[in-house]
């Protein structure tokens, strides 16, 4: 029997080549779109799931306020990790770990000159804890010996095999490796977790390390309980009857007995609190590890809204271009009816039909998957892959798809062709009326629904669009174009060097001017202090954010001063310029009234003086509002290891900044040979803000163009079946006088009308969508009115002209042809 369902199958798919065609490519395009986004969803959903008890686990993290202002860090104080050791309750097992920044790796070599790894990533202090609460497979060594002193470490076996490549694993037990100045031991190799994982640690060097070594003292600070860097983390694990709430307590009874608050501390607060472990992967407030990405859920969420919708699509012109064929079956069922078969039978041959047609789908899909991979490859995380022979979850994804798209698309056909009367079909009476039957309401709901995706699609894309084009060409209060930020080795950073260097850069023609500073004005980094400005009657405490440079640095980007002089060096530790916002925050009105006033308790306890004032320029992206800045110059050479230049104009056709660029490439070796050179443009700096915009963009965009060709091959296939239903009417009103431009009218008025209440429905939900999304951005362009006439004229457009190739044919038809006796 079921053979001879798939003769049956196979015979009307051929009968109906172009419907079949359309239903495949439909449904082929919204199961790889779902098969992707499965893909990309299943990624992240699926970060360190092989942590036994992770739902126990959790990390102690840091939260302030500043003048109300909340902020977040991930790490913790130096003192924190032994305290909770030895003070809280509650606790099963404490891990810490702390995470170096960069250092030089040195393996002795032959002839005793020593290989040098530079600046190597993913280094922690870590001890036997960390490896009792995350399961690493051990080919060599012990996790209760590996630690067991100090100036250890553990490689993992990718390090291993970088650092020892001819050396089997028990052969590099011992051998020394030299991080920086810190000489170590190995003691340990492991396997890397397994899956997806944030824990992207290569290096383990015991925590004890740190006991006679002053260097990692002055970075882990155990001593200092006013202080929190992300580097230093701690990880534990509550005992099974603990709650969230009493380990907190515990905490900050802690905090507050080693750092009770002061008076020059009123109206800031700070407290530890628990993050859930599962929650690390996706809480952007305070990032995962040695800034890992992060994952956004409301980002995978519409995702997965984007993929229904194309599956929906798929499945709704099956339905529909189904239902219109029925006549075209009915003779078909109501002699299988007469022959003794049931209606059981009828809907299982209907259905199999459709799973037919779905598994070519989901086969087609398969194929080009991993080019839709590759063509977003630029914005999909790193490792997505299909391999259906090692990720048996997609091979369940697939074929629980399948079934439920079979079902979806063809459940309801099937219902409706079984359901035929064999009586009336063999007199042809089946779709008499067809026109005011429910299943060519259903046929018009369907439709609708299609164009209501469409448009939505449609107007997401164009506000996005026109959000992105606004954020990067408004006027940011500062220069973009033309200016080359280069920095300084942090290792090999010196007052002297950075003179040198910025005197070839001086003397190089291209160049416009330098400035010395940190960061460029707009910036994902940034340092940001307390300070009180007091007026005799009133006394306010805000945060300020600081920008460091020289007398140059406004000069370069073209920040314009309102009011007062520029900085100068001897304005060191005493003067400062600040911005609009931070004079209008402490009282004044006029900028010209704050030059010459005085700011306490800057960066502790130092007296700054106004020296100028600048207009507002945006530090960050347009979703924050502009803040209090202040611009300062410093000594600390770790605040003046930027180089700010502005370029001249090239000439036309010229490569004047590439011999600018290799002129500062071959000063930098002479002045930095161990380092290599690496530069970026400001105005980059400025389109990484909207990455994530572009991504939603182009994804956006995307959808739009499959929802509209799969929209438009649906009305094709509609349009087909319609005129092919009345070209005895078409052929009758031809005859009668009518032009072939009013049978196009006639043929197209059902269109516009379907096409224009999809208009009505879909306007107000855009807007609310629309709306809620750009409310993220402190400075947003307009939801202009055009938007949505645009994509309401666009889509009808689109349909006119898809539906136009078979009406017009229609229309021009000759009469005689369509009126001629069958």
């Amino acid at each position: 029997m079921i053979k001879n369902y798939f003769k049956i199958a196979l015979r009307n798919f051929w009968r109906h080549k172009f419907f079949t065609f359309i239903n495949v490519i439909g449904l082929s395009i919204g199961i790889s779109s779902a098969l992707v986004i499965y893909l990309i969803v299943h990624f992240d959903f699926t970060f360190d799931k092989s942590v036994q008890d992770s739902d126990r686990i959790y990390r102690v993290v840091s939260n302030y306020t500043y003048a109300g202002q909340p902020a977040y860090n991930r790490g913790v104080c130096g003192p924190l990790p032994e305290a909770v050791r030895t003070q809280v309750s509650g606790i099963e097992l404490t891990a810490p770990f702390f995470a170096l920044y960069q250092p030089n790796v040195f393996i002795p070599g032959k002839s005793g000159v020593s290989v040098k790894f530079k600046l190597q990533d993913n280094v922690v202090l870590a001890d036997e804890r960390y490896f009792e609460l995350f399961s690493y497979n051990w080919l060599a060594g012990k996790a209760k010996t590996a630690f067991n002193g100090p100036n250890q470490v553990v490689l993992t076996t990718e390090q291993a095999e970088k650092y020892f490549p001819k050396l089997s694993y028990n052969q590099m037990m011992g051998k020394v490796i030299t991080y920086d100045t810190l000489n170590t031991v190995v003691t340990g190799i492991v396997e890397p977790l397994k899956g997806n994982s944030d824990f992207k640690s290569q290096t383990f060097i015991s925590y004890s390390s740190a006991v006679n070594n002053k260097a990692l003292q002055n970075e882990l600070r155990p001593e200092h309980w006013g202080g929190t860097t992300p580097a230093s983390q701690l990880f534990i694990k509550l005992s099974p009857k603990t709650s969230v709430a009493q380990i907190t307590k515990q905490l900050n009874e802690i905090l507050k007995k080693h750092n009770p608050p002061t008076a020059s501390n009123k109206g800031n607060t700070r407290s530890f609190a628990l993050q859930p472990f599962s929650d690390v992967h996706f809480n952007e407030l305070y990032g995962t590890f040695y800034g890992g990405r992060t994952a956004n859920k409301t980002t995978l969420y519409g995702l997965l809204i984007i993929a229904l919708f194309l599956l929906l699509l798929g499945c709704i012109n099956f339905v529909n271009l189904t239902t219109a064929q029925a006549a075209q079956r009915a003779k078909e069922i109501g002699i299988r009816k007469t022959m003794g078969s049931s209606r059981v039978q009828l809907i299982f041959q209907f259905l199999s039909e459709t799973f037919f047609i779905t598994f070519i789908a989901v086969v087609i899909s398969v194929v080009i998957a991993p080019v839709i991979l590759n063509l977003f490859k630029d914005f999909i995380p790193e490792g997505i892959r299909l391999d259906l022979f090692n990720q048996p979850d997609i091979i369940a994804f697939l074929l629980v798809l399948t079934l439920v798209v079979s079902l979806l698309s063809g459940f309801y056909p099937a219902a409706l062709l079984s359901g035929y009367k064999p009586v009336l079909v063999l007199k042809n009476q089946a779709s008499s009326n067809s026109s005011k039957t429910r299943n060519a309401w259903l046929r018009k709901s369907l439709t609708v629904t299609q164009f209501v995706i469409a448009q939505f699609f449609i107007m997401a894309t164009v506000l996005v669009s026109k959000q992105i084009y606004y954020v990067l060409h408004k006027d940011l209060g500062l220069k973009k174009d033309a200016i080359l930020i280069i920095n300084s080795p942090w290792k090999n950073r010196t007052e002297s060097l950075n003179q040198v260097f910025l005197n070839k850069l001086n003397a190089l023609p291209q160049v416009q001017l330098v400035s010395l500073g940190k960061d460029a004005p707009s910036s994902d980094n940034g340092n940001s202090t307390e300070a009180t400005y007091r007026d005799g009657k009133k006394e306010i405490k805000m945060e300020l954010n600081e920008k460091y440079g020289d007398q140059n640095y406004i000069k370069v980007y073209g920040i314009k001063l309102l009011t007062g002089r520029d900085l100068q060096p001897e304005d060191v530790g005493r003067a400062f310029l600040i911005n609009e916002t931070y004079a209008h925050a402490i009282g004044f009105k006029k900028p010209n009234d704050a030059v010459g006033k005085y700011v306490d308790n800057f960066n502790g306890d130092t007296k700054m003086q106004i020296i100028g004032v600048v207009h507002d320029f945006h530090a960050e992206s347009l979703h924050a509002p502009f803040k209090p800045i202040a611009i300062l110059t410093e000594v600390n050479q770790y605040n003046n290891g930027t180089f700010h230049i502005a370029l001249k104009p090239q000439t036309v056709g010229g490569d004047d900044w590439k011999k600018a660029i290799s002129a500062m490439e071959t000063s930098w070796k002479e002045i930095y040979p161990e380092d290599d050179f690496e530069y970026h443009f400001f105005d980059e700096n400025i389109a990484k803000f909207y990455d994530a915009e572009q991504h939603t963009s182009t994804l956006l965009s995307w959808a739009t163009g499959l929802s509209i060709f799969i929209s438009c091959l649906g009305l094709l296939g509609l349009a087909i079946y319609n005129t092919n239903q009345r070209t005895k009417e078409i052929g009758v009103r031809k005859v009668l006088g009518a032009s072939v431009a009013q049978i196009v009218q006639l043929l197209s008025t059902e269109l516009v009308l379907l096409i224009a209440l999809a208009f009505i429905l879909v306007t107000p939900l855009a807007w609310y969508a629309m709306n809620k999304w750009m409310q993220s951005f402190a400075d947003r362009t307009t939801i202009s009115w055009w938007i949505f006439i645009l994509s309401g004229g666009g889509m009808l457009l689109t349909a006119l002209i898809t539906s136009s190739f078979q009406t017009v044919r229609a229309a021009m038809a000759n009469p005689t042809k369509s009126l001629r006796s069958e």
